[in-house]
């Protein structure tokens, strides 16, 4: 699933301190998984999912062994600092937007925190302004884009010409301060213009970067969604932890999940992702899909084959393993499930497939 996020702020946001920690999640990951490839601006890091360890304990009281997890993971793409007059070149800008056009869901990183020792290249700290002169600079490169695409001429289909409408549309739009992605909102729009690689059409995470002290008092401004609150220092330090170290000063705070790990979870859905499981005394592991694939595309997701050979599918839903306690209860009791090839997956779902020859 080649899907990644580009990790964007302007400098001194906190951006390289927030991939900088996402690393040391690789590096933990890239420890038991040799698949964790390290390059230098890309972080392939796990998706936290407790569910992992409660189905272990399962396969354990059933196998009489705690097998190994494998969780599912995401791709995060450190991407070139901008500056305002990026997209006409200034800066690192053409290196910036050829990046981010490569990429799947931004993760638009806002200084939120005073600090006299980190300069604020505009000199003082205002979100608002910060966000507004990335999302300017996307703009304006797209309106470059759009202004290079031709009228159809006379005689051309329905869809051209419905096609050339919705530019003109974006465009207008694009003027008005409003992304490519609250214009288009058919997935018929969206293929209609995909070729364009159009900046402002993918998903934004707004990550608002604080001091510790800001943390339990910020509230992410409303006019940005989805959005969270992040103290990236804190963050890179805590991912330095072992696992045990990492929860008991999570405690300390009252928090539940780490920033980082809210971050990774809250791209993973930005990105239209979830997960199946599978459990046996060799593994558990989460895979990952898109959101609405039927049984045979997520079997082909484990070896392709598996998708032309697809017969059947046993599925548990998680929450009703969890409540029975074992497989052989989950089948005694009717929770157990056998799906054809048109079934749905859901996130959570435990599959067994069964395969042709």
């Amino acid at each position: 699933m080649n899907l990644s996020v580009g990790i964007v702020g302007l400098p001194n946001a906190g951006k390289s301190t927030l991939f900088n920690a996402l690393l040391k999640k690789q590096a933990a990951l890239a420890a038991n998984y040799p698949f964790a490839t390290i390059e230098p601006n890309v972080g392939i890091v796990p998706v936290p999912d407790e569910r992992l360890e409660k189905l272990a304990d399962i396969v354990e009281k059933e196998e009489g062994k705690y097998p190994p997890l494998v969780p599912a993971t995401i791709e995060f793409v450190d991407i070139a600092g901008l500056v305002k007059g990026a997209s006409k070149g200034e800066g690192l800008g053409n290196q910036f937007l050829s990046h981010i056009r490569e990429v799947d869901v931004i993760c638009h990183v806002v200084r939120y925190f005073n600090d006299p020792d980190v300069v604020h290249i505009m000199g003082d700290v205002n979100p608002k302004r910060d966000i507004e002169i990335i999302e300017t600079e996307l703009a304006l490169a797209d309106l470059q884009t759009l202004e290079k695409q031709k009228m159809p001429k006379g005689g051309q289909s329905k869809e051209e010409i419905a096609r050339w409408n919705l530019i003109e549309k974006i465009k207008k739009n694009l003027n008005n301060n409003v992304p490519a992605r609250r214009t288009i909102i058919s997935t018929e729009e969206q293929g209609s213009v995909r070729d364009l690689q159009l900046l402002t059409m993918k998903p934004v995470l707004y990550v608002f970067n604080v001091s510790e002290d800001q943390l339990s008092i910020t509230t992410p401004p409303s006019d940005f969604s989805p959005s969270m609150v992040v103290a990236a220092k804190t963050e890179s330090e805590l991912a330095g932890l072992s696992p045990t170290e990492q929860r008991e000063y999570l405690d300390s705070l009252g928090i539940k999940q780490s920033g980082l790990d809210q971050v990774i979870s809250k791209a993973y859905a930005l990105l239209g992702l979830i997960s199946f499981l599978t459990m046996g005394e060799k593994e558990v592991r989460a895979w990952t899909i898109i959101r609405g694939m039927l049984a045979p595309q997520a079997a082909g997701v484990i070896h392709t084959d598996f998708e032309k050979l697809f017969i059947k599918a046993d599925v548990i839903s998680y929450n009703d393993l969890i409540e029975v306690g074992l497989r052989t209860k989950a089948k005694e009791t009717g929770r157990l499930r056998l799906e054809g090839r048109e079934y749905i997956v859901k996130d959570g779902d435990i599959i067994e497939f069964k395969i042709g020859k």
